[in-house]
């Protein structure tokens, strides 16, 4: 009987053990599914994306230029002199007819005022020698003088006049000497350093100057381009004028707008590149004479373009591409015919149509047919130029 007893408590705890494996079972088979599917579906990527549109877009040629300035001038003295008086300031913008500098006026005063005494003299001896001459004249039908005295005098009279002449001529420099010794200001324009100090003598010889004038409004800018796109400068001088936009190094600021005014007449053989010329107005002072810049050169508006957003076309080992976001939120992958590149648009010959959204970041995280989510704040395309800025 004892026996009996203990087989069947064994047995129910035998049945009550198999259901709760039975149990147990029941849930991991019911749950694991959805666990599964939960696994299984990564989250969706989070990108921001842009729409291809039509657009005006300027298509430019860029190259590294040297700002110059339109005119310099190195103020030298003309005169040899003690050095009075400096009539500007360092830095000071001056103009034409300005007074830079006073040389000691006083020995060239001197040389003109014996210029002018020594003219005076010499027309007493003339006039003198024009009475003695009428005289003569009527004197010799009476016989009361000579043919050669009257010839006589009519020669110094005539060398009396040509003294007269040369002491003009030497009145004439003597002035120029002397305003020679009041240096002005050749050119509107900007100052430099001081070179010399008053006090100090000057001398024409020297070439060091007083101070250095250069003009900077307007200043100009001298930049080089490839040879094989000088055709496309050509023609669009050829059109009309040619706007070029300074940019900075960095290209982050445009600095001023000006006009293409040369293409140099010779290509540097060892660069392959030529020289062009762009004068510009400078009315900020925004451009300075030795200053780096990159000059811009509009040569044509690619009109109603199709058009995306630079930063949505990747390169690939078939050409560029870019992921396209479809309907369901997931992206393909979009080989691309792309043309010219300007303001962050990238001109789309073929591969996209009106409107398509493409993506515009994080694409290396992406792969075809990965779930997108796309941010909406950056969901729009970004606007393109105005036609109006760019002709």
């Amino acid at each position: 009987m004892m026996d009996s007893r203990k087989i069947g408590k064994r047995g129910w705890l035998g049945l009550l053990a198999a259901a709760v494996l039975l149990l147990i079972g029941w849930r991991v088979f019911i749950h694991e599914p959805a666990d599964a599917a939960a696994r299984k579906t990564p989250p969706a990527i989070a990108v921001d994306a842009a729409a291809v549109t039509h657009a005006d877009v300027p298509i430019y040629l860029t190259g590294l230029g040297t700002v110059q300035a339109f005119y310099t001038v190195t103020v030298t003295a003309r005169v040899d002199g003690e050095l009075q008086k400096i009539g500007f300031t360092e830095g000071q913008t001056v103009h034409k007819g300005d007074l830079l500098a006073q040389i000691d006026p006083r020995p060239n005063q001197a040389a003109y005022s014996q210029a002018v005494a020594t003219k005076a003299k010499d027309a007493a001896l003339l006039a003198n020698a024009k009475r003695d001459l009428e005289r003569y004249t009527v004197l010799q039908p009476q016989d009361l003088a000579s043919k050669q005295t009257v010839d006589t005098q009519r020669a110094l009279v005539d060398q009396l006049a040509a003294q007269i002449d040369v002491d003009q001529a030497l009145i004439d420099n003597a002035r120029t000497q002397l305003d020679y010794t009041r240096i002005t200001s050749p050119i509107d324009g900007r100052t430099g350093i001081r070179l010399v100090d008053p006090g100090n003598i000057v001398r024409a010889a020297a070439t060091t100057g007083i101070v250095v004038v250069t003009q900077v409004q307007p200043i100009a800018v001298v930049f080089t381009l490839p040879e094989e796109e000088l055709t496309l400068v050509t023609e669009a001088l050829a059109a009309g004028p040619v706007k070029v936009t300074t940019v900075s190094r960095d290209g982050r600021t445009e600095l001023d707008e000006g006009l293409l005014t040369l293409v140099d007449n010779e290509i540097d053989q060892n660069t392959g590149t030529a020289r062009l010329k762009a004068t510009f107005g400078n009315a900020h002072n925004t451009l300075w004479p030795g200053q780096y810049v990159n000059a811009r050169v509009l040569v044509r508006v690619a009109r109603n373009a199709l058009t995306l957003p630079t930063p949505a076309v990747q390169l690939g080992p078939n050409g560029p591409f870019t992921y396209v976001v479809k309907a369901d939120s997931t992206v393909e992958v979009r080989q691309l015919k792309i043309g010219d590149e300007s303001g962050g648009m990238t001109v789309v010959n073929s591969g996209l149509a009106l409107n398509e959204r493409v993506v515009t970041s994080n694409q290396y995280r992406l792969q075809p047919g990965a779930h997108v989510r796309v941010n909406a704040a950056n969901a729009s395309t970004r606007p393109a130029r105005p036609a109006s800025e760019a002709s």
